[in-house]
């Protein structure tokens, strides 16, 4: 089985720069709780999405386990609108409610879960019977968990904690389990 352990992010600094968002003071400290909560498993690699909290949030894990952290783009958090939404829980239930609804400069449910069940499909034949930990966002995770099973839902996302720990069980390319692994 190849096991692929979503890490999203911990609690990070509100910056209009999404790149370079880093974690808060309690971002810093729940990131350090994490490496606990994926324990006894051994590590065999760490990605994460090219944004700051998202690559702070793994960096416990991966230093534990002598790792570089793959930086894979398509992992980024999904992206909107062109400019911040006047109402965004208006907007972000809107392209949940139509999957194929995008924003002025923003992506469809359907084109961000591509990118990253893209991303996911190279992860589970590279690292296949491996585990993986993967640094990243809470919109493109849900998507990536729905393309596998619609139960993986808009409420939810709207359930999830940050940071917050899923692991992912595959026998091949086929989900056969999800566990949550963060304690509130």
């Amino acid at each position: 089985m190849t096991n692929l352990y979503f890490v999203r992010h911990a609690h990070s600094i509100y910056t209009p720069d999404e790149w370079k968002r880093p974690l808060s003071e309690k971002g810093y400290k729940d990131a350090k709780r994490i490496l606990a909560l994926i324990q006894p498993d051994n590590i065999d690699a760490v990605v994460s999405s090219p944004y700051k909290r998202a690559v702070q949030t793994v960096e416990g894990v991966a230093k534990h386990y002598n790792l570089g952290i793959e930086i894979f783009e398509d992992m980024k958090e999904r992206k909107l609108t062109a400019k911040p939404a006047e109402d965004f829980t208006a907007a972000i239930t809107k392209v949940w409610e139509e999957p194929n609804f995008a924003w002025e400069g923003g992506e469809s449910n359907l084109e961000a879960q591509a990118r990253g069940v893209k991303v996911i499909h190279h992860l589970l034949e590279k690292y296949e019977r491996k585990n993986v930990a993967i640094g990243t966002h809470g919109n493109i995770m849900v998507l990536i968990m729905n393309y596998f099973d619609k139960q993986y839902d808009f409420s939810f996302w709207n359930s999830l904690d940050m940071p917050d720990i899923y692991k992912l069980t595959f026998d091949g390319n086929v989900l056969i389990g999800v566990k949550q692994l963060w304690e509130r």
